[in-house]
């Protein structure tokens, strides 16, 4: 819960048309699909599969952000204007990232 509050804070510093946390937390789809990785990272950890791919769609439908349960999110990472990204499994985003719209991360073969 800590961590998310310090991703919310980390929006609102770096975003200047954030006006306080509360609007960051409700309105803000790339706060949204941080909290969803961080519930389906956990699941797809503990070998849940099926049921992390299953809740990753549902934030992607909801935010039009797609991160993959395998990625790797560092702390604090800002989603501005996040229409149409996609982190696949093998991506790792380090710490005090900031990805804007239209963005495709992860390993080519």
């Amino acid at each position: 819960m800590r961590q998310l509050y310090l991703d919310a804070k980390n929006i609102m510093r770096k975003d200047p048309a954030a006006r306080n946390i509360l609007e960051v937390i409700i309105l803000y789809q790339g706060f949204h699909i941080i909290v969803f990785h961080r519930i389906v990272h956990f699941l797809y950890m503990h070998k849940m599969f099926f049921l992390a791919r299953f809740i990753s769609q549902i934030g992607r439908f909801f935010t039009g952000i797609e991160i993959h349960p395998g990625a790797k999110i560092g702390k604090r990472l800002f989603i501005d204007h996040g229409m149409g990204i996609v982190i696949g499994e093998t991506a790792e985003v380090g710490n005090d990232c900031t990805i804007y719209h239209q963005v495709t991360l992860g390993r080519y073969w």
